[in-house]
């Protein structure tokens, strides 16, 4: 299960650097920000930081029962 959420962590990361470049095309291009991609970034990038953990704490549970 830990694997499995470490992927899903790594998609979410793929997903926030994309929102990210979005942005930065549009700043390069001279268009405003857009405010809903710097969110959609934020959500995203809390959603990796909070799989992460639950894949830490999954893995550490499995030292627990191997140890």
């Amino acid at each position: 299960m830990a694997q499995r959420l470490a992927a899903i962590a790594e998609e979410l990361g793929d997903l926030a650097y994309d929102r990210l470049q979005s942005a930065a095309g549009a700043a390069g291009r001279g268009d405003a920000p857009d405010p809903v991609l710097a969110a959609e970034e934020r959500l995203l990038t809390r959603a990796r930081r909070s799989v992460e953990k639950a894949a830490a704490l999954l893995r550490g549970a499995a030292a627990d029962d191997e140890g």
